[in-house]
């Protein structure tokens, strides 16, 4: 719900409800009151909150639940979080839904498994190589201009 919502990005933002309140020109009172569920914000106040959260108007209003995880707070603009997966005993995991159809993933569709020590990252392996292809294609201009100059 929009009033948890709006208590969790303030937290995470490290704000006071009298900072928020000053940043979209409301009363820090107004501001608490949403945050109790006693009264919600129009609509234009909702999209300079999002503006403040860096989030969209869609993600400010609805609580998606994780299993397992409760309420998390919404994905910033041009983020996504699609909730949780389990890993199986041979190592698989099911794609959610939603992030299959965004994505166009169909069954027996190649994905390259990318990782840092943040996480992991899935690409689809189309898009994997032909941006492998554009960087050895600007690798090849750049040593034949270096070459050139010396």
């Amino acid at each position: 719900m929009l009033k948890d919502n709006l208590a969790m990005l303030r937290n995470i933002h490290g704000f006071s409800q009298e900072a928020i309140a000053e940043k979209i020109g409301i009363s820090r009172q107004a501001y608490a009151k949403w945050e109790i569920g006693a009264t919600v914000p129009d609509i234009e106040k909702c999209c300079l909150l999002a503006d403040v959260y860096g989030t969209t108007i869609d993600s400010l209003i609805r609580t998606d639940p994780v299993e397992g995880a409760g309420a998390i707070p919404p994905a910033p603009k041009g983020k996504n979080i699609w909730g949780s997966v389990a890993v199986n005993d041979r190592g698989q995991i099911v794609i959610p839904k939603g992030a299959r159809d965004l994505f166009g993933l169909t069954g027996g569709q190649r994905l390259i498994v990318l990782s840092d020590e943040n996480g992991i990252a899935l690409i689809p392996d189309e898009a994997f190589l032909s941006n492998m292809k554009r960087a050895m294609e600007f690798m090849e201009r750049s040593t034949s201009q270096e070459e050139e100059n010396n």
